[in-house]
């Protein structure tokens, strides 16, 4: 099990940028698979990003592709999020997950693990 903690989020104007952090705990974390989704309110929690365990694979939702990048640091056991070019429709709660089995795909029911959530709003 890892404990995960994602800051980062905030209130920004259409057009602008935030990068999201999540921070793991524990020793193996370059086994973990990551994945990013993100919650708006009345909807499913859905699939943002995801980065395998040694970052050299990543996969993105069409909705974010061009825009958002996840990558990591194992040395740091941190996650990032960078997303650039914000739409309104981007406002969400967004959430770090990991699964120990190293799965970063788009299926919240492959991850194990989830942070608390960082909330992202975009202003219009």
């Amino acid at each position: 099990q890892v404990q995960l903690v994602e800051s980062g989020g905030g209130l920004v104007q259409a057009g602008g940028s935030l990068r999201l952090s999540c921070a793991a705990s524990g020793r193996t974390f370059s086994s973990y698979g990551m994945g990013w989704f993100r919650q708006a309110p009345g909807k499913e929690r859905e699939f943002v990003s995801g980065i395998s365990g040694g970052g050299g694979a990543t996969y993105y939702a069409d909705s974010v592709k061009n825009r958002f990048t996840i990558s990591r640091d194992n040395a740091k056991n941190t996650v990032t999020l960078q997303m650039h070019g914000l739409e309104p429709e981007d406002t969400a709660v967004y959430y770090c997950a990991a699964d120990r089995g190293g799965y970063y795909g788009s299926n919240r029911y492959g991850y194990d693990n989830w942070g608390q959530g960082t909330q992202v709003t975009v202003s219009s």
